[in-house]
């Protein structure tokens, strides 16, 4: 069997990288203590020759994995080969703990090096006192593209995109084109595509470097570009740029301003980086874990998962106080006090399987109004189903032992009950949260939890109560 591009690009790098990487291309631990003993040893040519076959990427993940107390050591050991490739890769806690570390003038050098995406992303978390002084350090055209992106809000296209393009007149001939790309020496080096805009700059086409080489030089370049393109308003969220690639199978896309003028591009490599932050953001936020980032301050951390904690501790004495209005009943006959947190645990478990489908329809668009209808029907029947299932299931379990017919349907009846809330509540919560403009991935979890325990613990005892069962 012949090895993939992938496969040999993997093994490349193991080659060069020496007994760094594993078979899997990740970091050997041995590796990187090698590299801390050199540091601590103070041969510092050591350390410097055993990661110089690094890729940036690879340099980065070796500072993830120093314990913290040796990252600032290690910068130092490095200084010459950290440069904003390696922190633009980094993970952004470990990151902003080594710019800390460095001299406002020395973050300027390394930002001038980056595309404006990168070195915003390095600038924006800095104190501002500490951002002035760095942009101070800068020459004024980066100094100004940097202000610019900062300009726009946080997580938007004007942060991610990048100013560097190439655009061209549609009058232009592919000769003309080819000719300005290769005698003009400032010109961006990293594109997939050209934008033809017109004499107001805004965008009214795009050229794939495929079509510029194989067309002949006097063809204008009018007749080969592609009229239809996606635009990307500078104020869109980045999520939905990353949707928007996704749908449309995009390598770059224009970035306009409110004006409709060409102002920068965002490349497919950065909306991974975004598909990848979203989709993990999503899912902790889900847990309310926060970050959940590992190179997250403890403080912060703890802060974070307490306040849910906290709010959570609160849904579950509202839990509690239902089930003391029936401690009557519950004092007649004491297998209800085994029984009840089944219903209650299995409520809140198809109330997740349905929130996070929800949650994630409304992350790429899939619940507009138009469909909202349709999918809480859906997950209607399919809490009609899956109650009926686990209900007979339960009940006859419940009958064969401990012998009391009455007791297996109060609780098949309760969980058929407990489904049916745990299925619309994981559909409405989520829906009814971003209607209200509230993030349904942080919020949603606490109110369908404390849905389906509540109706968990008083369908089942308040049925237990209205058959009249005791021992």
């Amino acid at each position: 069997m012949s090895e993939t591009a992938t496969d040999l690009d993997a093994e490349d790098r193991r080659g060069e990288t020496g007994t760094s990487l594993d078979e899997d291309d990740r970091m050997k631990p041995e590796f990187v203590a090698a590299v801390i003993d050199r540091v601590e040893a103070g041969d510092t040519e050591g350390a410097r020759a055993l990661v110089a076959p690094l890729h940036p990427a690879d340099l980065a993940d070796l500072f993830e994995l120093a314990p913290s107390d040796q990252r600032r050591p290690l910068a130092t050991a490095l200084a010459e080969m950290l440069d904003g490739d390696v922190l633009a890769e980094m993970n952004d806690w470990v990151r902003e703990e080594l710019i800390d570390a460095l001299q406002p003038h020395e973050v300027a050098e390394l930002a001038t090096h980056l595309d404006t995406d990168d070195a915003v992303a390095i600038i924006e978390d800095m104190e501002e006192d500490d951002q002035r002084a760095v942009l101070r350090a800068m020459e004024p055209d980066d100094r100004a593209a940097i202000e610019e992106a900062l300009s726009f809000p946080e997580e938007s296209a004007g942060r991610l995109m990048q100013r560097d393009l190439i655009a061209v007149p549609e009058h232009m001939t592919v000769g003309g084109v080819l000719d300005y790309l290769r005698y003009h020496e400032d010109l961006t080096t990293d594109f997939w595509e050209i934008f033809v805009v017109d004499a107001g700059h805004h965008p009214v086409g795009t050229c794939k470097l495929s079509w510029i080489l194989r067309t002949p030089r006097e063809v204008a370049v009018a007749d080969v570009m592609a009229r239809e393109q996606t635009l990307i308003p500078v104020d869109m969220d980045q999520e939905e740029v990353a949707l928007r690639f996704q749908k449309y199978a995009l390598i770059s896309a224009a970035v306009v301003d409110q004006a409709g003028r060409l102002v920068g591009m965002i490349t497919v490599d950065d909306i991974v980086h975004i598909i990848q932050e979203e989709a993990g953001e999503d899912i902790l936020r889900l847990s309310g874990a926060g970050d959940g980032d590992i190179n997250e301050p403890i403080l912060t951390t703890v802060r974070t998962r307490l306040t849910w904690l906290i709010i959570n501790l609160g849904t579950a004495a509202i839990s509690a106080s239902v089930v003391g209005l029936f401690q009557g009943t519950i004092s007649q006959l004491v297998v209800l006090a085994v029984l009840m947190p089944i219903v209650s645990a299995m409520g809140g478990n198809a109330g997740t399987q349905t929130m996070a489908v929800s949650v994630r329809a409304l992350a790429l668009n899939q619940l507009p109004p138009s469909n909202t209808r349709r999918i809480i029907f859906r997950e209607f029947r399919i809490a009609v189903m899956n109650g009926l299932c686990l209900g007979l299931l339960l009940g006859v379990t419940v009958y064969l032992i401990y012998g009391m017919a009455s007791l297996g349907v109060v609780i098949c009846l309760s969980m058929i009950i407990n489904n049916l809330i745990a299925g619309l509540a994981g559909v409405l919560v989520p829906v009814s949260l971003d209607k209200a403009g509230a993030d349904p991935a942080v919020s949603s979890a606490v109110f369908v939890t404390t849905a389906t325990d509540v109706m968990g613990f008083f369908s089942f005892l308040g049925l237990a109560a209205l058959w009249g069962l005791h021992s």
